[in-house]
């Protein structure tokens, strides 16, 4: 790999980890500069900074240039916002800041329809991107990884409103099971057109590129549900895990991002699902980072033989890494240049004893 001289180590402690097998260290995705950057102006719009090849091709790269991958970190750049791809008649407004739906009506009396639409204008823009930054890769040289989407329960917040989706949940149940079990598939087949695309010219034609740098031997999916912040463990069960089971159905193994302490309540049940098979804890706004203050969660994941991943500032990993099973952790850091990186690796093989 072209940003990763060391690929094949890293390769070989990825599946350890996979497979549950202690090695001297946790799996380790370190990121540095390395003093080779280019600058990159700023974008001038949401759409130039979400959608065109043109800008966002050079900016990649010069990212990758500047930017030393130790340990298990995988060269990759996430393409945010591959869900203006699916916007089932709702109108896609990207800012500088954020992505957001403009939302569609929905009529209760009629059955939901969301034809998955390969052609539309917003697919193609998004398609035309995708393609761009395979071909920058080419064989071998990033990961290019799932495309960017949000799993059927998220979008479809999006695409009718926060507030009619939880109506719907309480006053039109069977609508919304039918709703979501349409909109699953249908994220499937994307996924599934985007990694025939990818893996025509491109090595690495899965994973999760990005915010998550996160790899496997054997392919597998990401997916979470943010809107499981604000439902029940009940409705949980009868809205969401449907989708999850159908997934890992499809697709094998799940990485699952549990976002925030409205989400933490759902960890019993997910780590009940056998295609679970991590899960990435962030703790949300307001709220201590990863580390010591949740060494019980991380416990708890661990107990039911799952990868805990988490993101965790440089001086709270030594206590992560002297409470947990290093077989079954992944931790993502930071830090301000390669020689730290390295002398960081080496306090965790001191650390995991």
């Amino acid at each position: 790999m072209r940003y990763k001289p060391d690929w094949p180590e890293a390769a070989a402690r990825w599946a350890a980890l996979w497979e549950g097998r202690r090695l001297d260290r946790p799996c380790m995705v370190v990121t540095a500069p390395n003093g080779r950057g280019r600058r990159i102006p700023p974008p001038r719009s949401g759409e130039e900074k979400y959608l065109d090849p043109a800008y966002i091709v050079p900016a990649v790269l010069a990212r990758l240039e500047g930017t030393c991958f130790a340990g298990e970190a995988v060269p990759s750049e996430l393409l945010n916002g591959g869900w203006v791809a699916t916007t089932y008649g709702a109108t896609p407004r990207l800012s500088l800041e954020t992505i957001w739906f403009e939302p569609v009506a929905v009529d209760w009396g009629t059955p939901p329809s969301f034809e998955l639409d390969f052609g539309s204008p917003w697919f193609r823009r998004y398609e035309a991107l995708h393609r761009a930054v395979t071909a920058a890769a080419g064989r071998n040289d990033f990961l290019v990884g799932q495309v960017c989407l949000l799993p059927a329960t998220d979008i479809l917040a999006r695409v009718m409103g926060t507030e009619a989706f939880m109506l719907g949940l309480v006053e039109h149940p069977g609508w919304m099971r039918t709703a979501l079990r349409t909109l699953t598939e249908n994220w499937c087949r994307v996924v599934e057109h985007f990694r025939r695309l990818t893996a025509a010219t491109n090595d690495f034609w899965y994973g999760i590129a990005g915010w998550a740098r996160f790899w496997g031997p054997e392919p597998f999916v990401s997916t979470q549900s943010d809107i499981s912040c604000m439902i029940s463990p009940a409705m949980f069960d009868e809205f969401i895990v449907p989708e999850l089971q159908f997934v890992g159905e499809r697709f094998g193994r799940v990485w699952y991002h549990l976002d925030g302490p409205g989400a933490e309540r759902h960890l019993p049940r997910l780590l009940s699902l056998d295609a679970i098979r991590v899960v990435q804890w962030v703790p949300g706004a307001g709220r201590p980072p990863n580390g010591p203050a949740y060494l019980d969660l991380y416990r708890a994941i661990q107990a039911a033989g799952r990868i805990v991943h988490i993101a965790v500032p440089k001086g709270n990993i030594e206590a992560v890494v002297r409470s947990l099973d290093p077989a079954l952790l992944c931790i993502e850091t930071w830090c301000d240049g390669p020689g730290e990186a390295d002398a960081l690796l080496a306090d965790a093989r001191r650390w995991a004893g």
